[in-house]
C-alpha cells in the first residue's frame, strides 16, 4: 500500500505567483526522489488561491525521507508563510 498525502492550500491572494513558483520547484524536486511515486499540484480553475497537492510515496518511510530533503525544508521556510491556510490529510492507497 502506498502512502498518500493530500494538502488543501489557500494562498494569500497577493502571494499566488510567488507561491506557485516555490511549490512547483518543490514538486519537481520531490518527483526525483526514489520513494516518490507521484506529486501533483492542482489549482481550482475558478479560484487561483485554492490549490491541492496530491503526493504518493512508496511507504511512510519514503515520505519521512522526503521531509528531510533540502528542497522540502526550503519550501516550508519560504512558501508556507505565503499561505492563508494549509491542511494536510494522510491516506493509504489500496492497490
Amino acid at each position: 500500500m502506498s502512502f498518500v498525502l493530500q494538502v488543501a492550500i489557500r494562498i494569500k491572494p497577493e502571494n499566488v505567483d510567488a507561491f506557485m513558483a516555490k511549490v512547483l520547484e518543490n514538486a519537481a524536486s520531490a518527483r526525483q526522489e526514489p520513494g516518490c511515486e507521484q506529486f501533483d499540484v492542482v489549482v481550482d480553475p475558478k479560484d487561483r488561491t485554492s490549490v491541492m497537492l496530491y503526493e504518493v510515496y512508496a511507504d511512510e518511510k519514503a515520505f519521512q525521507v522526503h521531509q528531510q530533503q533540502a528542497a522540502f525544508k526550503k519550501y516550508v521556510a519560504e512558501a508556507v508563510p505565503l499561505l492563508a491556510s494549509r491542511e494536510r490529510h494522510f491516506w493509504k492507497r489500496m492497490d
